[in-house]
């Protein structure tokens, strides 16, 4: 007896998942900023986000409002249906960008007053601190401290972060360490934590070329090294910079799509741009859209 079901022929559409801080909404658009919706509103401050496209869920985080430690992470589906809080307030400080790892089903995200480096399973169960860069009310007013963007490499298990320093001040590092902490040492004391670039304006968001092995970064503070975006080798010896973009009005979120050579630029001015993975061909194709955060590219299967 043959089966009475057919099989559905899917296609992929290219989208762009955007946070504007300001009114708490998130958009979502194809890749030149056309068909345009907001599929959330009322989110409280939102920061990071990530699209995990077989599970057909978007992750973000809220960074509310500092001093009230009222940080939060939300999912929802693709047209932000079936909201949920998964990290509730409080369980997280002040939560920046996030990224899903889902051979491990874990999600990781930046804490920038709670100086942590964090994680959890994707329904927000089993929340660990994985670097803590600082503790208590002093320290998080040193901005060395404040963790903000960051990265997997899964091939050799390591995990960057940026540390962005007070505005302007140059004093921006991007760390590396391995995603497990060592044996017997803790968030607050590993001994395998390196400094992989410093001497930054103020370091933001990360996203890793896993195919190259190139990290590349936004950076909001003063031009000429800043209001730009980086990028560096995470296996060569020299980690010197290469200005890709410029002349950002203090920029925020990055994403890449590397199969089709081109990346993905917010600031907080409202624009969003796109270049390719070298900087060239730069275009500013949104602008004055609201105070923006993070960006995220996915392929959306549709059906035929």
């Amino acid at each position: 007896m043959k089966s009475s079901h057919k099989a559905v022929a899917t296609t992929a559409i290219s989208r762009l998942f955007v946070l504007e801080l300001n009114a708490g909404n998130i958009h979502v658009m194809n890749t030149d900023g056309s068909d345009r919706r907001t599929i959330v509103t009322g989110c409280h401050l939102p920061d990071g986000i990530v699209v995990d496209v077989d599970a057909g869920h978007i992750y973000w985080s809220n960074m509310g409002i500092p001093n009230l430690n009222d940080g939060s992470i939300e999912r929802a589906d693709f047209d932000g249906k079936n909201r949920k809080a998964i990290v509730a307030q409080g369980k997280t400080h002040t939560p920046k960008q996030i990224i899903l790892e889902k051979r491990a089903g874990k999600l990781y995200w930046c804490d920038r007053e709670g100086m942590r480096v964090m994680r959890s399973n994707l329904d927000g169960s089993q929340i660990e601190t994985l670097v803590e860069s600082g503790k208590g009310d002093a320290d998080s007013r040193d901005q060395r401290r404040w963790c903000v963007g960051l990265a997997i490499d899964p091939k050799f298990q390591k995990i960057y972060w940026s540390q962005k320093g007070p505005d302007n001040g140059g004093l921006g590092r991007i760390f590396r360490a391995n995603v497990e902490i060592p044996a017997g040492q803790t968030a607050a004391n590993r001994s395998d934590i390196e400094v992989f670039v410093d001497g930054l304006p103020e370091p933001i968001d990360l996203e890793l070329d896993l195919n190259k092995r190139i990290l590349y970064w936004t950076d909001r503070g003063d031009p000429p090294r800043g209001n730009t975006v980086n990028r560096t080798s995470i296996d060569n010896g020299s980690h010197e910079p290469e200005i890709l973009v410029s002349h950002l009005m203090e920029g925020i979120g990055i994403a890449l799509d590397v199969s089709n050579d081109r990346m993905f630029v917010t600031d907080f001015a409202g624009s969003i741009y796109t270049a390719r993975l070298d900087g060239s061909e730069e275009r500013n194709f949104l602008y004055a859209q609201g105070n923006l955060t993070g960006i995220a590219y996915a392929e959306i299967p549709q059906e035929k």
